[in-house]
């Protein structure tokens, strides 16, 4: 711990030293008796003052948490020594509230004396976050002397982002090998009727048609759509963002895109993450819910980088894009890098669509004045926007945090449904 004098030492030194020199410059001793209490507070104070020792840790009831969640967090202290005033602060990071308790707090403590301080924190911000470290400040009797110490009482808790309930997801074009939940557009085995054929030999009895055998003279057997299992692959634009306050595009691309992995993990497709921006990172496709955690965690360190790097998409590597694989990307639409991105996945012959979090919320328009012609010609640009990447086959849809998610997709499943596959 780090000794410090306080301003009251500095006075009383001061007021003391003064009586003295005085004293014996105008040779009148009686000054030194005004001077003598401050003297006897000095040497009392100095002889009384001890160094602390003093121990600090931090426990939490959970390390994971869903956002508006509580978290119950004890601060430990103990002393080997009395401490006449003991200060102690947690420093919390943004996205972390305290709800119940004092932080800072002051308190008293005897020779070996253990307390345990209760707080409740409220986690209101997803992301990974690190609670630490812990100030301690120590005051002798006197107040003469303060020790001051850091304890690195670093405790991480991971905020998971809160997730909608999605009653349907958009439905891949191409299917996978794999069972799944999914009907294939090709015939095999499965319970989804599809035709009937001539019945050939090899073929079971279960699926022979005996009403349409019947009517026709010869046997005829069923066919059927296998259930499958489809690739998607979400991602998402942490290029840029538009933000108001605290919320912000990346949250609400953040949010949709655990909501959208929990759907399909719950369908037992394959899921991938892209996460295209400052800093690259992607997760190969994968089933399970293992494989949700590591999308979610992968999801809580995304964070907005400032990069004037141009990163194409062939950087990331081809096992993280299986051929027929879904492509749902989430972006505000605001770096041309990662509209190129998309166009060029689009070009590549990707089932693409794009879920557009609109920034427009988070920027209101000006009153009047040139500012609101510039803010209305870029409110322009982004319908142009959205129309090119329609006009290339691509399924856009304007988010706004007013909108459910669910109605967002229902948008684009319908753009899917009726527009006709185009060409960059």
């Amino acid at each position: 711990m780090t000794r410090f004098g306080t301003p009251k030492l500095a006075s009383y030194s001061a007021l003391s030293g003064a009586g003295l020199l005085t004293a014996l410059v105008f040779a009148r001793p009686e000054l030194v008796a005004l001077t003598a209490p401050f003297l006897l507070a000095l040497a009392a104070g100095l002889a009384l003052a001890t160094p602390p020792r003093l121990s600090v840790s931090v426990e939490l009831d959970s390390e994971r948490a869903l956002e508006g969640d509580q978290v119950g967090a004890r601060i430990v202290v103990e002393s080997a020594a009395p401490i006449d005033r003991l200060d102690l602060y947690l420093r919390l990071p943004a996205g972390i509230d305290v709800e119940e308790g004092r932080n800072p707090v002051g308190l008293h403590l005897r020779a070996g004396e253990r307390r345990e301080l209760e707080l409740q924190l409220r986690a209101a911000r997803w992301g990974g976050h690190v609670l630490g470290p812990t100030y301690a400040r120590v005051h002798d009797p006197l107040g003469l002397l303060v020790w001051e110490s850091k304890a690195e009482t670093r405790r991480e808790i991971r905020v998971y982002p809160r997730e909608d309930v999605l009653r349907r997801v958009l439905q891949p074009r191409d299917t996978q090998v794999f069972t799944g939940n999914e009907v294939a557009r090709t015939k095999g085995e499965g319970i989804e009727f599809a035709d009937i054929r001539l019945w050939a030999a090899g073929d079971p009895l279960k699926r022979v048609n005996w009403r349409a055998s019947a009517r026709r003279g010869d046997l005829w057997v069923n066919e059927s759509h296998p259930e499958r299992n489809t690739d998607v692959i979400l991602f998402v634009d942490s290029f840029a963002e538009a933000r108001h306050g605290e919320e912000g595009t990346l949250d609400l691309a953040v949010r949709a895109t655990a909501t959208l992995a929990d759907a399909y993990v719950g369908r037992r497709d394959r899921v991938g993450l892209i996460a295209f921006g400052g800093i690259l990172r992607w997760l190969v496709p994968g089933m399970g819910l293992v494989h949700l955690y590591r999308i979610v965690d992968a999801l809580l360190d995304t964070q907005i980088v400032l990069s004037y790097y141009w990163k194409e998409i062939d950087v990331i590597p081809p096992r993280t894009l299986p051929p027929n694989a879904l492509v749902i990307g989430l972006s505000p639409l605001l770096d041309p890098r990662s509209v190129g991105a998309l166009l060029d996945l689009r070009a590549r012959g990707y089932d693409l669509a794009v879920v557009d979090v609109s920034p427009v919320p988070f920027a209101p328009r000006p009153s009047s004045g040139i500012d609101a012609v510039a803010y209305d010609i870029w409110t322009l640009r982004r319908d142009a926007l959205r129309h090119r990447l329609q006009s290339a086959g691509v399924a856009v849809a304007e988010w706004r945090d007013d909108k459910p998610l669910q109605a967002i997709m229902e948008e684009v499943r319908e753009f899917r449904r009726y527009a006709r596959h185009a060409r960059v």
